[in-house]
């Protein structure tokens, strides 16, 4: 019979994987352990339930939560593994004996601790599937550099509140299949994608061009297309672009990829977070980190608005401060132009997702009513595009 005080005691015992004790499952686990000690039947019952409860939430294998937890942990073993640092001896045994533990653990079944309760009645059970955590745990670090580690490996979107990444919890799916038209400007996004998961030179990258034309959507189907590849977004606020230094600082010994994404990027001449961007756009993105690079998609090619009177005025050097001004796109490696579609490509846009909507219309009567629809929108764009076929979805045509 499993001595359940042995293994708390066990359970406190723990350095490494000390961060799994604030996990609900666990501290549920040691509350009724505690309980059963005192030899109360009735918290034993009680607590037994709140942890059975806690433990459903996740799953019903006691077995495959504890492997999970071991293996989202962000530890200090895991850390000076990731960072390339030496791990000492003591760390080492102390690894291999935590995971020990933790197997032990993880088979320890609901009848086992139901016989110590001694109670009649019925009480949630639960399965146990056997892990042997030291070969898994092995397999997990060689994989750490697509599947990533702690909130990495279990997302691949994110934003930034207070200063601290935040997971998307319901991301964006749009897949690049799903695309269609701007081939060729697609192609650039990927191949540079590409080399910066192959760890080659990768450019920071500005997509510039008309509303509506797949900016945005081009750079979000990129990161779901290379997420099991281990490719990482983090979207950005312009107003938080002086976040940015601290996080490749970061994020530089990560063994993910990441792409800084600032959406729909504009500055006025007296904007304070020019000078932020400019900095950060300094240089090559690989001679500060080859594991990130900032994509940034706008509808203005030199990103910041500027009036006539920008270029007049009595400035002595009026010229060099427009210079200064328009200078920041060049800082881009890589520029890529979106135009609105002409009639042929938008119909083509129009067709393609038709197959994704599952619009069953003859494709003349469809693409009529697309130029009707493009045409009340104010143009043709792939947005208007999907827009069409959402509205043709819920509503069908006259």
């Amino acid at each position: 019979m499993t001595d359940l005080a042995n293994t708390a005691l066990q359970l406190r015992s723990l350095t490494i994987f000390r961060g799994l004790l604030k996990g609900d499952v666990i501290r549920a686990f040691l509350a009724m352990t505690d309980v059963m000690t005192a030899k109360d039947t009735g918290q034993s019952v009680s607590q037994y339930a709140a942890f059975a409860e806690k433990l459903y939430a996740f799953t019903p294998d006691f077995g495959d939560y504890v492997l999970s937890a071991a293996l989202n942990d962000e530890n200090v073993y895991l850390l000076k593994y990731v960072r390339g640092e030496k791990i000492d001896a003591c760390i080492r045994q102390s690894l291999q004996n935590e995971l020990d533990i933790l197997e032990k653990f993880s088979m320890i079944t609901s009848s086992d601790i139901q016989k110590q309760i001694g109670y009649d009645g019925f009480l949630a059970a639960w399965t146990n599937t056997p892990h042997d955590f030291t070969a898994s745990y092995q397999r997990y670090l060689e994989n750490i550099h697509t599947n990533g580690y702690g909130i990495f490996a279990r997302h691949h979107i994110f934003t930034i509140e207070d200063h601290a990444l935040v997971p998307v919890l319901h991301p964006d799916e749009t897949s690049l299949s799903q695309l269609n038209g701007y081939e060729y400007e697609r192609k650039s996004v990927v191949d540079n994608t590409l080399a910066l998961l192959d760890g080659k030179p990768a450019a920071n990258v500005l997509l510039y061009g008309d509303s509506g034309t797949g900016k945005s959507s081009t750079v979000k189907a990129v990161a779901n297309e290379f997420a099991s590849r281990g490719l990482r977004l983090i979207e950005i606020k312009k107003n938080q672009l002086r976040d940015i230094p601290a996080l490749m600082d970061s994020l530089g010994k990560n063994p993910l990829k990441f792409i800084l994404f600032i959406d729909d990027l504009s500055f006025t001449k007296d904007d304070d977070d020019f000078g932020a961007l400019k900095a950060i756009l300094e240089g090559s993105v690989s001679a500060r980190t080859k594991n990130l690079a900032v994509y940034a998609t706008s509808n203005r090619r030199h990103l910041v608005r500027e009036s006539f009177s920008d270029r007049e005025g009595d400035e002595v050097h009026a010229n060099d401060t427009v210079q200064q001004l328009t200078s920041l796109s060049d800082r881009f490696g890589l520029t890529i132009t979106f135009w609105r579609p002409n009639r042929a490509q938008y119909l083509a846009i129009v067709g393609h997702l038709a197959t994704y909507y599952d619009v069953d219309v003859s494709r003349d009567e469809l693409f009529r009513q697309a130029e009707i629809y493009a045409l009340e929108r104010g143009g043709r764009s792939p947005r208007v595009a999907k827009q069409f076929l959402e509205y043709v979805q819920s509503v069908g045509l006259d």
